[in-house]
């Protein structure tokens, strides 16, 4: 899938943080973004949004990444269940990715992420390949 064409889930508490990953993605020529401030809310809305791409935070209250993606991941829509994820989170302890990697995440990148290795993440992401998970 060209990446300007990709409907795009942002999962980010921290609204400054949030501004940054969403100009950086329309910078990028993506347009179809939505944003949540946590995973619950996001969660609530998939089923009628069908994302082709997530990128969500780590910690956030009431539902962080990690937990939210676990949800996700057991949906009874194959489709919904299996949407890519990439991890964007200042977090970068060997506890948290080794959580978030069994997960079947598509990419964790260190905030705030380098546009170009972004890019690089959801190009690859969005054409279902796997590299390096951890940039």
């Amino acid at each position: 899938m060209d990446m300007k064409r990709a409907r795009v889930v942002v999962i980010e508490d921290e609204k400054i943080m949030a501004t940054f990953i969403l100009g950086s993605l329309r910078r990028m020529g993506i347009l179809d973004l939505f944003s949540f401030d946590n995973g619950l809310a996001a969660l609530r809305e998939i089923g009628t949004l069908k994302p082709d791409l997530i990128l969500t935070d780590v910690h956030m209250q009431p539902m962080g990444g990690i937990e939210f993606l676990k949800n996700l991941r057991t949906l009874a829509d194959e489709k919904l269940a299996n949407i890519p994820v990439i991890f964007l989170s200042a977090d970068s302890s060997a506890s948290t990715v080794g959580e978030a990697l069994p997960l079947g995440v598509a990419g964790y990148l260190l905030k705030p992420p380098n546009t170009k290795a972004l890019a690089t993440k959801i190009e690859q992401a969005l054409k279902g390949h796997t590299t390096e998970i951890f940039d």
